[in-house]
């Protein structure tokens, strides 16, 4: 499945479009390497990514082509989320 649509699916992020930006603007990586949206992804691979001042780490466990919103979240493992200080 593509990064972008996983993102989607899993209500990571709310729409595929915003998903293929951010991958764009390189704040998405799989396995400690940036990844495009169309980058394939698979169970067991790490994703980390970096939404403004959040910075969210997810293990992949299931890939399936659709699911209910109260299920998205039995599709990654929540890794690690941290809020990022900037100084100034």
């Amino acid at each position: 499945m593509r990064l972008d649509k996983f993102l989607k699916v899993s209500r990571i992020i709310k729409r595929r479009t915003l998903a293929k930006e951010v991958c764009d603007r390189h704040q998405v990586k799989i396995n400690d390497r940036i990844a495009k949206a169309g980058t394939i992804v698979q169970p067991g691979d790490v994703l980390e990514i970096s939404l403004g001042q959040r910075l969210l780490k997810f293990r992949i466990t299931e890939l399936r082509e659709a699911v209910p919103a109260k299920q998205a979240a039995e599709l990654y493992e929540l890794l690690e989320s941290n809020k990022v200080e900037i100084d100034d």
